[in-house]
């Protein structure tokens, strides 16, 4: 049988999103759905969602593990509720609609702003010099020059709605 640590990269990512039981070299069973290997040190990255309790997080180090086992296969909603952990908050998943949606009523307060704005697929260009890419937040706007950045930051805050502002 294949040693934890000799495996490949792509034999690990086969068990992301699986509920397993790994078993450590002091024969110490741990239990959870799998987040991540880290392809380095083979280490496991191990979530489990008890009822009623916060969701715990535990890392095995690769060099400890000696068998994993699945015991159930993952869902989509397994996976959400795993990256709902480890992402900020303004990373919400929007739609492709939503985003569209966003694009276009930022252009359009940009435009009402007197602020020369083009679309480059679903990059926002203000004058050539800052870009809003998605979800279209202060946070989402990237700029050399700090005064330019400043302002359309202050107008993206103000949109009507403030749909803008939750996600910087």
């Amino acid at each position: 049988m294949l040693q934890w640590s000799d495996r490949s990269p792509q034999q690990w990512r086969e068990f992301v999103n699986q509920e397993v039981c790994v078993t450590a070299r002091d024969q110490q069973r741990f239990e959870g759905r799998v987040f991540t290997v880290d392809p380095v040190s083979a280490s496991v990255v191990l979530v489990s969602f008890p009822e009623h309790e916060r969701p715990s997080v535990k890392v095995i180090l690769g060099h400890a593990v000696t068998d994993v086992q699945t015991l159930a296969s993952g869902t989509e909603e397994t996976e959400r509720r795993m990256k709902s952990l480890f992402l900020p908050d303004r990373t919400q998943v929007l739609s492709k609609e939503e985003l569209k949606s966003r694009r276009e009523n930022l252009r359009l307060w940009l435009e009402k702003n007197r602020v020369p704005v083009t679309e480059d697929g679903d990059v926002l260009r203000v004058a050539s010099v800052l870009t809003i890419s998605a979800p279209y937040g202060t946070g989402d706007c990237s700029c050399a020059n700090e005064i330019i950045l400043a302002r359309v930051q202050s107008l993206v805050e103000s949109i009507p709605g403030g749909e803008h502002t939750s996600l910087s």
